[in-house]
């Protein structure tokens, strides 16, 4: 039996997260079913299932929180160019770049001009909150 079934009884086990990555690779490496996977390890399988939900979306991290998540974002490139165009803007390359940030339910932001990675990646950090 798993070491979920070594704490007495009324007391709530508490899972590492390796532990918790251990019972889902074994659910997705197994032909066992995800029931009797979590049976095995004296878990519910819902919350099996919601490991799994975890680990699928790279959040089942180690201890601590101490590995940074990298979590990717979708990025359309598109062709458009603005109709108004500033006189001093076509002098520079870097000037006539436009990034549009686009999050589900909020509005868009755009960034023009010279772009720094540093204020994207902090406008980006403030808006995922």
């Amino acid at each position: 039996m798993g070491a979920g079934l070594d704490v007495g009884e009324g007391r709530r086990r508490y899972w590492t997260s390796q532990e918790k990555r251990q019972i889902v690779e074994q659910t997705l490496s197994s032909t066992l079913s995800v029931a009797m996977v979590a049976r095995e390890h004296g878990v519910n399988a819902n919350q099996v299932f919601y490991w799994r939900k975890l680990y699928r979306a790279g959040q089942l991290g180690s201890e601590g929180g101490a590995e940074q998540q990298v979590r990717l974002l979708p990025v359309s490139v598109s062709d458009e160019q603005r109709a108004e165009t500033e006189p001093e803007a076509a002098t520079s390359p870097a000037s006539g770049v436009t990034i549009n940030i686009e999050f589900p339910g909020r509005t868009l932001v755009s960034v023009e001009g010279v772009v720094d990675a540093d204020i994207v990646r902090a406008v980006v950090e403030s808006l995922r909150g």
